[in-house]
Formats: C-alpha cells, sequence, structure tokens
C-alpha cells in the first residue's frame, strides 16, 4: 500500500464510520469495514511515521491512565435556569425582551448525559474537557478519542469549542447492564449515570466498550463570524456530528410551545433520553448584549418536560439533621423505577408538609420525579389505607444528639453548636472537593476524629498533630502523614473555596466566586448594601452571608488568618483600565485567546463574542476579519495586542 493509497483508505474507512455511527445509514458490511481496517492497521505498523491523527487505529483504547488532569476551558461552560410551564416561560420572554428587541429562538432537546467540551485546532481534536465546575474540568480525551460520533478531524482550522453531552443510547443501555449482571457487577441506576461512569474510566477499553454518543449543542471559543446560532450549528453537524432529532428556529411564544409539545410527544420514541427542550436567542449580538447572572446566561433557558409521577409505598420516615441544623423529614420508599431511575428516598421538606399532606407510614403516595428535581411525595391515597398505616409524630428530641429542638413552626432545628450531625457534615462539606479539596478526609475519619475529641469545629483541623492521628484505629505512619500533609495543603487556597466551605446558606460556589472577586479580603465586613450590588444577588442571600458573618466575625478572622486564602492580585485592583468594559477579542494573537480572555474577565471585564453598540473595545491581533471592519465602522474604540498590554503595564506601575 502506498501513502497516497494510504490516505485514500482513511478517507474510505471514515465515511463508513460516519455513515454507521453518525446517520446510521451503512454504506459497508463489518467484514468489509474489518477487512479494509486492517489493512489500515498493517501499513501503520510498517510505517509508523506516516500515521495520521484522524485515522480510525487512533480511536482504539487500550490505555490505562493513573488519574485525569485538571484542564481550563477557554471559555466558561454555563449551566441554564429551568422553566416548567408556558407562564415561566412567558415570563423569560417577557423579561430578556426588555434587554434586546427583534429576536428570534433557536430551540433544540435538552439531553440527559454528562457534558463534555471539545477543543480542535488546527482541524484536530487536541483536547476533551468534562464541565466540571463550568471554568475547570478534567482532561478525558484519551476517552473521548473512543468515541466514534466524535470526529478526530474537521475542515474547520481555527480554534473552536464544540459543547454536547454524552449519552448512551436507550437500546444499549439493557446490553451493558445484563454483562455486568454476567460479571456479578451492580448494574446502573440509569443512562446518565452509565455515560458519566464510561466516560470517566481510567481503562480507555473499557470507555470504548460502552457505545457513548456524542451531541452536540453549542459552541464557545470561536471565529465563526455568522450572527445567527442555528447557522453555526448546521456549520457544526457539517464536520460530521450528529444532529438532533429535532432542532428549529421560533419566532414566538406560541410557536415555542407548539414546538415543545411536539418534541414532549415524541420523546419516548427517541433512542436518547431528553429531559426537556433547550430555548436559546438565536442572535449572537443579542446573546452578548444580554449577558449572564451570577449563575446563568440570560439568553437561554432549559423548558423541561413534565414531570413523570409513580406509586409506591412510604417504608418508613427518617429524620436528618444538617449542617445548619435544621431537622428534615426523609420518606423511605419501597423502590421504584421513574423514567430509567430508581428512586427509594423523598423528601417531605419539613414537618408541617406532612401533616398537611396527612401522610402516614405505610401509606401508598403519589411521587413526582422532574429532571435533577429531587423526588418529592405529591399527595397520600388516603382511599386506599387498610389500617396497618402510622402516623408520624413530630420529634422533640434531636436524632442525633437528644437535645431538645427549637420549634420554629415551619421549621425544627438542634440548637446545640456540638451536635455530631451538625459538626460532621459542615467538616465534610468543608473538605468536599468544591471547597478544601482535602483528600482523605471521608466520613469515617471525620467522624472518627470528632468521636476521638479531637475536632469539634473546623478550625480544630489545623490542631491536628502526628501523635494524635497515630493513636487512632486504623492510622498508620503513611495515613497520618498524608491526612496532615492534604491539611496543610489546603492553607493558601482561592478565596472563594474558603467562602464556599464555610456552608453560608444560600451561598453556593457561584456566589463565593462573585463575592470573592468583588471584595477580596474585605469579604468579612462587607454591607449588605454592598453585596445587592452583586449582579444575581437577592435579600435573601444578602441577609443570610450579612447575618452569618455577624455571628461568627472572629471564628472566620481567625480561619483567614491561619489559612491565608489566595487572591487574584487583578481581584483588588480597583481603577483598572478594563473595569466594568465590554471587550471583543478577534485575529491571532501571541497567547490563545482564552487566556487572555480569563485575564481580562479577572480585570472586570466583559469578554463578548460579538460586536455590538455595547462594546467598549474591540482587541485584534493579526487577520482581524469582519469583527475589525464591524467595530469601525460602528466608530468603537480599536486596540492591537500590544496598545492592550501597555494599557496592563501602566495599570501595574500605578
Amino acid at each position: 500500500m502506498t501513502l497516497k493509497e494510504y490516505k485514500k483508505n482513511i478517507e474510505t474507512l471514515n465515511k463508513f464510520a460516519y455513515a454507521y455511527y453518525t446517520q446510521d445509514q451503512p454504506l459497508a458490511s463489518d467484514d468489509e469495514y474489518d477487512k479494509l481496517y486492517h489493512q489500515i492497521l498493517k501499513y501503520e505498523e510498517e510505517n509508523s511515521k506516516n500515521i495520521l491523527p484522524n485515522s480510525p487505529t487512533q480511536r482504539v483504547g487500550d490505555s490505562i491512565q493513573d488519574k485525569f488532569n485538571k484542564a481550563k476551558h477557554l471559555s466558561k461552560m454555563w449551566s441554564l435556569e429551568d422553566v416548567f410551564n408556558k407562564k415561566e416561560l412567558n415570563k423569560w420572554i417577557e423579561k430578556i425582551s426588555k434587554l434586546s428587541d427583534n429576536i428570534h429562538f433557536y430551540a433544540e432537546p435538552k439531553y440527559d448525559g454528562a457534558s463534555l467540551n471539545l477543543i480542535y485546532k488546527n482541524g484536530l481534536l487536541i483536547q476533551a474537557i468534562t464541565r466540571g465546575d463550568g471554568s475547570i474540568g478534567e482532561d478525558i480525551t484519551h476517552n473521548a478519542k473512543t468515541i466514534n460520533s466524535i470526529p478526530l478531524s474537521i475542515s474547520y482550522t481555527k480554534t473552536l469549542e464544540i459543547r454536547g453531552e454524552v449519552v448512551i443510547y436507550k437500546s444499549d443501555f439493557n446490553h451493558i447492564n445484563k454483562e455486568r449482571l454476567k460479571d456479578n457487577k451492580s448494574i446502573f441506576a440509569n443512562l446518565r449515570n452509565a455515560a458519566a461512569g464510561s466516560l470517566r474510566q481510567l481503562d480507555t477499553s473499557i470507555t470504548a466498550k460502552r457505545k457513548l454518543v456524542f451531541l452536540p449543542y453549542g459552541v464557545g471559543e470561536n471565529e465563526f463570524e455568522d450572527n445567527n446560532l442555528n447557522t453555526i450549528m448546521e456549520k457544526i453537524y457539517s464536520y460530521g456530528f450528529i444532529k438532533p432529532p429535532l432542532s428549529k428556529v421560533l419566532f414566538n411564544i406560541d410557536e415555542i410551545e407548539e414546538f415543545y409539545n411536539k418534541m414532549g410527544q415524541k420523546r419516548s420514541s427517541l433512542n436518547m433520553m431528553l429531559d426537556g427542550m433547550v430555548v436559546k436567542v438565536n442572535e449572537l449580538d443579542a446573546q452578548s448584549d444580554m449577558g449572564y447572572t451570577v449563575k446563568y446566561p440570560r439568553w437561554a433557558v432549559a423548558y423541561k418536560f413534565p414531570a413523570v409521577e409513580k406509586v409506591t409505598t412510604i417504608k418508613d420516615i427518617h429524620f436528618q439533621v444538617g449542617r445548619t441544623g435544621v431537622v428534615t423529614p426523609v420518606a423511605i420508599l419501597e423502590p421504584v423505577d421513574i423514567d430509567g431511575v430508581i428512586v427509594e428516598r423523598a423528601t417531605l421538606h419539613n414537618f408541617d408538609e406532612i401533616q398537611r399532606k396527612d401522610i402516614y407510614i405505610n401509606d401508598q403516595v403519589i411521587i413526582l420525579r422532574s429532571g435533577d428535581v429531587i423526588p418529592k411525595i405529591i399527595k397520600a391515597l388516603i382511599q386506599r389505607r387498610d389500617g396497618s398505616e402510622r402516623k408520624v409524630n413530630k420529634p422533640s428530641n434531636c436524632p442525633v444528639c437528644q437535645s431538645e429542638l427549637l420549634d420554629e413552626g415551619v421549621l425544627i432545628k438542634c440548637q446545640n453548636l456540638s451536635c455530631s450531625a451538625r459538626v460532621v457534615n459542615s467538616i465534610i462539606y468543608y473538605a468536599s472537593k468544591q471547597c478544601l479539596n482535602i483528600d482523605g478526609l471521608g466520613i469515617k475519619i471525620v467522624e472518627q476524629l470528632f468521636k476521638s475529641n479531637l475536632v469539634k469545629e473546623i478550625i480544630d483541623l489545623y490542631k491536628l498533630k502526628f501523635d494524635d492521628l497515630i493513636a487512632l484505629e486504623s492510622f498508620k505512619d503513611k495515613k497520618s502523614l498524608n491526612l496532615l500533609d492534604s491539611i496543610e495543603k489546603s492553607k493558601g487556597v482561592d478565596l472563594w473555596r474558603l467562602l464556599n466551605g464555610l456552608a453560608i446558606e444560600h451561598i453556593g460556589e457561584v456566589a463565593s466566586k462573585a463575592i470573592a472577586m468583588n471584595f477580596a479580603l474585605n469579604c468579612i465586613n462587607i454591607s449588605k448594601e454592598s453585596l445587592l450590588t452583586i449582579d444575581g444577588f437577592g435579600e435573601e442571600m444578602a441577609n443570610s452571608y450579612i447575618k452569618y458573618m455577624e455571628i461568627n466575625n472572629k471564628k472566620v478572622e481567625a480561619l483567614f488568618e491561619l489559612i491565608k486564602p489566595f487572591v487574584q492580585k487583578q481581584d483588588i485592583i480597583e481603577n483598572n483600565f478594563f473595569k466594568d468594559k465590554t471587550v471583543v477579542l478577534t485575529g491571532s494573537m501571541s497567547r490563545s485567546r482564552g487566556d487572555i480572555k480569563i485575564m481580562l474577565e479577572n480585570l472586570g471585564a466583559k469578554v463578548s463574542g460579538s460586536v455590538s453598540k455595547k462594546t467598549d473595545y474591540l482587541i485584534y491581533g493579526s487577520d482581524a476579519g469582519s469583527k475589525y471592519d464591524k467595530a469601525i465602522a460602528l466608530k468603537i474604540d480599536v486596540l492591537s495586542e500590544n496598545e492592550m498590554r501597555d494599557k496592563l503595564e501602566n495599570n501595574n506601575e500605578t
């Protein structure tokens, strides 16, 4: 086989694979495919220097990785705000219509799988990253290359992020579980867990066997000149990606509702799981004008499908004590399958709900599950009672420490700050990956440290000594040293992680990042009015944060002094040139545009993907293209990359 024939055979085999895996329309028999594949493989074994990166042989997963490394997205992967009915959808449309006029909408399925970001450069797939926290995920490139519906090369040669969902088709799910049962392994509870678990296998050969499918739903970093999302997505599909079973440009709420109902009717007949329909503003200029809240893009929502209801029996009701002391009733259910998910527990929120819904133990009840929402009990089927039901008594004492509970009507709370459930749960959360990420500090270890009176509050973790740990059961030299090392490494952590680890009610990861970015180390003593200036913050969030800091001021100050959280210098530059400016990047620069985007955002700039009247500056490199022309036409200030750097240096000098 000559090099020319080798290249031609790769082109043919990739066409076969695209037709089979993406279009579901085979062009060749399995035997023909296998023969051509092995001819290519033989050539590559004899001519290893000529192996092309888009050869189908490069998909074979046969390596075992030690771990997944962290990797940054070039642009943030956002989650979406949910709406559940036409009224909520209309409220969203009315809100965004005030931000930009003459807009249209692009609707497509909301797939129920594992999110993945693909990065292409010079036409080649160079990286695949899980969503993670939206900014940083795990690099699973080796596994992604085993997925046949992900092209290893595309015709677009500029930097491009393609976002999508990795799913397992319904037709393959039962087969996978049957194989797991044969191997005496636990079965996957649902399609999403199966997809996510398969995607994150350290052994890539396992991923390769799971028949994963990548379904694109959008783009991140890109250099497309188009202003309409639907035309960009058509280009993505033309590169060899699977088209959605349904998608459409829509013009008003009635058309959206009609298309939503159509998709809902076809949902059960589709081979992939859907939990709703995504509705996005189609015009990219308008998206840029609308921007983002603390958590979501303003220009898109997930219009969730109606919840699925099933009947099951309440076997018991347990009471859980959270880290804030609130006692929450949880119904233990007879396991029931709801849309592919085995449900065994349902929240009852508070004791008033038990009384209002007249719920008894052994009642048959209707439970509801909608998308990611925790299953909840809708009503008890009172007419089905047979006399075996038992009334649920409101507890007067904490189910963990037995101290008297504070009854606030709707809520009942354990006021004992030393209650093991409160202390243990707060420390477990503090040590979790989304907070301080203290490796080795799991539930059992935290409980052991608490019962041994070594840790009664978070700051006690930093007082632990080797002699304390080595005296505990199951602790040996290496385990003790590793835990102390992990605790020590948590010092100097990003400020937002420390704030998140405090588990302040209503203040999660996104809000913690916003507070850290806006106030840096002054965040302990800020006013409510200052907090409310942050985009997306409301009264409840502000009140909760201020009250927590008032009560725990000295403890938080001591923790800050001990940990010395890290704050990027940009966070505390108040009067830098780019603060509060809307910036657009275009052209090739000395660093990746993704790195420059992050740098500018850290300075308080809003980096947009398209030029509009609201753009303050366009920063350009070589081959700037039509964005530069549009900026000039709109009389927007333009800066070369060198001029941008001059502005940054002037900031550093002042």
